[in-house]
């Protein structure tokens, strides 16, 4: 990597800790990526999950023979450090709720560092110079362990006064039908019938264990829908692209984007792109719908 050492004076390190793994990426200052790698995360323990952190950091370092204690790092998280308390909010990784994960960052790495919600990050990269490039108002939405949103209007990213703009995922979910009303689903958050809790990759794995009695992850249950036309299955897919149309047909009407760029690891699956936006149209108040919905340009790494 020594070729890179004179673009590497400049550069940050970007880590977007998710629910399943945690990726890091260097960019140099003009937007070459000098290094990047990803490992698992240590999920429901918060002391694991910053060696895994400080882990990475020294790797990068390390691997772009960089000094000690000089790379400037970003970090993108579920939920928000309260303005209040400086304490960890609304993430849906629960480990990390009521942490002090900014202070204790900065104890190992120094005032280098800084944390940001991981969605309001993927809306600002699509927005910047991916699927969204100058589009005046983007909507981010990341579909994966969790659901999460961020708003971006003419580049800038619109955090709101309780750092919560964008975050659709913690209202009910629309329109409900007697049945969804009737089994509204738990939500971590302790409300019941949240959009997350319905469309999140858990939310079809409980949906389709609801109606088959087999608990098994998101991307078994889409094989299983289009690969081996198991009729279950494929019910199941049915009833998640309708809910997930209703959802973003409620942010199009109250936010009303110019384009919707999906994220995280939902975002993979090719049939949401034609689907989702025929449907959508019964639920916007609009007699036409000109919002885009759009494949990320960076997939589950923006």
């Amino acid at each position: 990597m020594r070729q890179n050492t004179s673009r590497s004076t400049k550069a940050r390190l970007g880590i977007d800790f998710g629910g399943t793994k945690i990726e890091a990426a260097i960019l140099s200052s003009d937007g070459h990526i000098l290094f990047s790698h990803r490992v698992p995360t240590p999920r429901h323990d918060y002391e694991g999950s910053l060696r895994a952190l400080f882990d990475l950091v020294a790797l990068a370092e390390k691997q772009l023979e960089y000094p000690k204690g000089k790379l400037h790092v970003g970090i993108g998280t579920p939920g928000a450090a309260s303005a209040r308390t400086g304490l960890m909010k609304n993430s849906n990784s629960t480990w990390l709720l009521d942490k002090p994960l900014l202070q204790d960052l900065q104890k190992e790495l120094g005032s280098r560092v800084r944390i940001t919600n991981d969605a309001n990050c993927f809306a600002l990269s699509e927005a910047t110079d991916g699927a969204a490039a100058d589009v005046a108002i983007v909507f981010g939405v990341i579909v994966g362990t969790g659901c999460g949103g961020g708003i971006v209007a003419n580049g800038k990213i619109l955090a709101g006064r309780n750092l919560i703009a964008g975050e659709w995922g913690h209202n009910p979910l629309p329109w409900m039908s007697r049945e969804e009303f009737e089994d509204q689903p738990s939500c971590y958050c302790g409300k019941t019938g949240c959009i997350e809790s319905f469309v999140s990759g858990p939310g079809l794995s409980r949906d389709f264990e609801k109606h088959s009695g087999q608990k098994i992850p998101a991307e078994e249950i889409v094989t299983l829908a289009f690969e081996k036309n198991d009729a279950i299955a494929e019910k199941c897919m049915k009833d998640h692209v309708d809910r997930l149309s209703r959802s973003l047909a409620q942010v199009i009407n109250i936010v009303d984007p110019t384009v919707i760029v999906l994220g995280g690891g939902l975002s993979k699956l090719e049939h949401l792109y034609t689907e989702v936006p025929k449907r959508w149209p019964s639920y916007v108040f609009s007699n036409e719908v000109l919002t885009e919905l759009r494949r990320p340009k960076y997939g589950d790494a923006s």
